[in-house]
């Protein structure tokens, strides 16, 4: 019987792993069930070069719980170890002292470091024993247990079976871990796709004989193998089997690449809602099929987080706890090769399948628009397949708009004009105004557009964006400016008089201009870049935005000179009754806007019911 101390130098090195190697605590059952994993999969390597004898059998790990005796018990068959390998990995690994250790180890990202993640087991447990059995049939079998000072013992017993148990007696402070429901959760997040069988058994629960043994893990998961060895219904159901409640994927992207890095994975584009909001259901990270983390922000482009689905890379260095990624190379080449991918896969079902495309775009254009704003690699390749509809549900690319508009959509400085609408019902007279001048208004609805138009008109050369009721349709091209009115200067003069409205909160200018007979007789607009700044101050914006949000509503009432509504109120002898007349009339151009409010909706309310009367 050998008794000895870990070799520490300087310090006890146990409280630094129970406090600070570990993010989270029940990272110990992931580190001691991958290194059974690990010992199983090197058995099978030994195996097939001849260098392990015998029949390997079937190779399996067990989970099992004890809460009577406050024990777990992780066991597998892999390759065991004999008495040198437990003094060199479970002795001799904190050979440096504590800080070392840490900086030693800091970047140890692959699993197999059994030493390393074998120590987590301390973060939960009072006292650790180790009972081993090397594949080696001549080596004796090996007891090791530490209570967690720098004390252990080490010796042989009588030959067991090949591979190793650990028993963990689980301490006062982590008892939570006696719970079955809590050891089969962290086994089913952390350990759900190991290659190896994972089977979990609570002593205290009653085993029928006819139940069926069922491992708790998908040893063989579809982003391992080929992806012509898959169906449609292959990727549909493992997205099920990743997130049972959610509709299925509108498509999906199998990563597989071996140089200049590692990378597997499968990405789904998930159904969404036009109001955008964050998914619960993240993408997952795996190093060898172990879950690290759903945490990838640095690994995925930001403007792909809202997808969904899995990546698998033995290249992402991690820490210790393999939770937080580290600045490398390495990831942003997978950043940037996702990017590639993913744009390269809505290019390709564009041209392919466009109807398809099309009938998907409510969803699709988030995570589009989202990327041309945030990736200048990704735009470049999105400006061929991203889509505008138009209000008759027709869409363009953005070329095809240009193409259609060219010649009656344009300003006076040359500038190609977007026309759209953020809200069709709301804003539908203007809308039916500029169709019928034979313009094109794009729909711009979802919360991301405000910041797409502002960020396009930056990217996109001798364009900008105007609401459809920012100014006076008849008024869009240099070459339209409208038809004479009809009004002499004097009656003009009069009716600009007549207007001169001082709603609250509100900054009006008032204008006579010869319209269409079609068009309304008073018609509210606002200056587009105003209005932009005061919605953004609305959604939060500071510095200048708050500056522009705490000015008045800057609105122009166009006064249609050639509405023959005009004709007659001018000839009203009644001056309370023409004044009431034209307070509604503007009144009516302001609602049009959802400019008016307070005390002056009441006031037209009453005024309308009693012109009414």
């Amino acid at each position: 019987m050998q008794k000895g101390q870990i070799r520490v130098q300087t310090e006890n090195i146990f409280p630094i792993i129970k406090k600070f190697l570990y993010s989270e605590h029940d990272i110990f059952l992931r580190e001691l069930v991958s290194n059974a994993i690990d010992a199983s999969q090197k058995l099978k390597t030994l195996s097939s070069i001849g260098e392990a004898k015998g029949e390997i059998g079937d190779l399996r790990v067990d989970v099992v719980l004890d809460a009577k005796e406050k024990t777990i018990t992780i066991s597998d068959r892999g390759v065991g170890m004999t008495k040198e390998e437990v003094d060199k990995y479970l002795n001799q690994v904190a050979f440096s002292g504590a800080e070392e250790f840490l900086e030693k180890y800091k970047d140890a990202s692959i699993i197999g470091h059994f030493g390393l993640g074998f120590y987590s087991a301390f973060m939960v447990a009072e006292k650790v024993e180790v009972i081993t059995q090397s594949h080696n049939v001549d080596a004796p079998t090996v007891y090791w247990s530490c209570d967690g000072s720098p004390e252990f013992e080490l010796y042989e017993v009588e030959k067991k079976d090949r591979g190793t148990k650990i028993v963990l007696h689980i301490n006062e402070e982590s008892k939570e871990f006696l719970e079955a429901f809590k050891v089969k959760g962290v086994l089913e997040k952390f350990c759900k796709f190991l290659p190896i069988p994972i089977y979990f058994k609570d002593v205290a629960e009653e085993v029928k004989a006819d139940d069926v043994e069922q491992s708790i893990n998908n040893t063989n998961p579809i982003w391992v193998k080929k992806p012509t060895e898959l169906t449609k219904e292959d990727y549909e159901n493992f997205y099920k089997e990743l997130y049972p409640f959610n509709e299925t994927p509108l498509f999906w992207i199998h990563l597989n690449v071996d140089y200049p890095f590692n990378l597997t994975g499968i990405l789904y584009f998930p159904k969404i809602k036009q109001s955008y909001e964050i998914q619960k259901d993240k993408i997952q990270l795996y190093s060898n099929q172990v879950f690290v983390t759903d945490e990838v922000k640095e690994i995925v482009p930001e403007f792909l987080m809202l997808l969904q689905g899995v990546i698998d890379s033995p290249d992402i260095p991690l820490n210790v706890s393999r939770s937080y990624l580290q600045g490398d190379p390495n990831v942003r080449k997978i950043n940037s090769y996702i990017t590639k991918k993913v744009a390269d896969k809505l290019e390709e079902i564009f041209n392919k399948e466009r109807s398809e495309f099309e009938s998907k775009w409510e969803s699709l254009g988030l995570f589009v628009k989202y990327g041309m704003m945030t990736d200048e690699k990704f735009a470049e390749k999105a400006n061929k397949f991203m889509l505008l509809e138009d209000t008759a549900n027709k869409f363009h690319t953005i070329e095809e708009y240009k193409t259609a508009t060219e010649h009656n959509q344009k300003n006076k400085e040359g500038k190609q004009v977007i026309l759209y609408t953020t809200n069709p019902v709301q804003q539908d007279a203007y809308v039916q105004a500029a169709v019928t001048k034979g313009y094109v208004v794009i729909k711009m609805e979802t919360i991301v557009d405000a910041s797409f138009i502002h960020n396009m008109e930056m990217k996109w050369e001798n364009t900008s964006f105007v609401r459809v009721d920012a100014d006076i349709v008849d008024n869009l091209i240099d070459k339209q400016e409208g038809n004479e009115s009809v009004l002499s200067k004097d009656e003009q003069e009069q009716l600009k008089s007549l207007f001169d409205v001082k709603p609250a909160e509100l900054h009006v200018t008032v204008e006579v201009k010869g319209l269409s007979t079609e068009t309304p007789p008073v018609v509210a607009t606002r200056p587009e870049f105003m209005r932009r700044m005061k919605d953004m101050a609305a959604v939060g914006g500071g510095g200048m935005m708050g500056f522009y949000g705490s000015m008045p509503d800057e609105v122009t009432l166009t006064i249609n000179g050639n509405h023959p509504l005009y004709q007659s109120l001018l000839k009203e002898t009644d001056t309370e009754k023409q004044q009431k007349q034209v307070r509604n009339l503007a009144d009516l151009a302001l609602l049009s806007q959802g400019l008016l409010k307070g005390g002056d909706l009441t006031n037209f309310i009453n005024r309308s019911v009693e012109m009414m009367n």
